[in-house]
């Protein structure tokens, strides 16, 4: 059985509206704040693709409007379920621009989990834009992705042993400074910007890195601007896979 949803949320972006159109409607722009690797055909009945760890998902762009309006939605599966998003874009005094966002489609039989974590999510990704649109604004991120599935570690343990190997403070709070990272790549000279029960978020002169913990899985979601070595991907990974063995 289905179940309708709609998630609506507004954030003021230090940023114009063609610079936050080109942060939200853009593969390149995408890949420097949201999830995953990201494709977009500029057309309304064009798509728009992400890929995550080798999953790729898809939906029809079916509102384009540049500077203005951005709506894709999934195909329905046959269970009727489905996903749209909108993106609302208008300009404000003083160089800043109101982004609305609506989350909306049909979830199935887990419907309150899915909600929830949906609900949860949205804010720290528009935050993460901010970030973006803040320090690193028309520079394009390179995305850096690592997964470790540890089955019966409990969502507090997984982001103490985060924490820890990046020696931050427990919990990890917004303010803190890593002093570790994985070896063969710079430092991570910065400061946590965002802290949750399920992830924490750490910026730094060059990267956005994202540190996400539930119960049995860690997930990270990087952004990596200016020079950087080729092998991060492959260095994160070891990095999170032998903290965790």
């Amino acid at each position: 059985m289905t179940h309708p949803f709609e998630i609506e949320l507004e954030t003021l972006l230090p940023a114009s509206p063609d610079e936050v159109w080109a942060a939200i409607a853009t593969g390149p722009g995408l890949d420097s704040w949201f999830m995953g690797r990201n494709e977009l055909d500029p057309r309304e009945g064009g798509t728009a693709a992400m890929e995550i760890g080798g999953h790729r998902e898809a939906a029809v762009i079916t509102g384009y409007e540049p500077g203005k309006r951005l709506a894709t939605r999934t195909a329905t599966a046959e269970d009727g379920r489905f996903m749209a998003f909108e993106y609302l874009i208008e300009g404000r005094d003083g160089a800043a621009t109101s982004l609305r966002v609506v989350h909306s489609g049909l979830l199935g039989d887990d419907w309150e989990d899915e909600y929830d974590a949906l609900r949860r999510g949205w804010p720290f990704h528009l935050h993460t834009l901010g970030e973006y649109l803040a320090h690193f604004r028309g520079r394009t991120g390179t995305p850096v992705f690592a997964v470790a599935s540890v089955p019966g570690r409990p969502a507090g343990g997984l982001r103490e042993a985060l924490a820890r190997a990046l020696g931050l403070p427990l919990p990890p709070a917004v303010g803190a400074r890593p002093s570790a990272g994985p070896a063969g790549l710079p430092p991570l000279d910065g400061e946590v910007v965002w802290a949750d029960d399920e992830r924490f978020g750490l910026r730094t002169a060059d990267g956005l890195y994202t540190f996400h913990h539930s119960a049995g899985l860690v997930l990270m979601f990087h952004h990596l601007f200016g020079p950087h070595p080729e092998g991060a991907e492959a260095a994160w990974q070891q990095w999170l896979t032998g903290l965790l063995a």
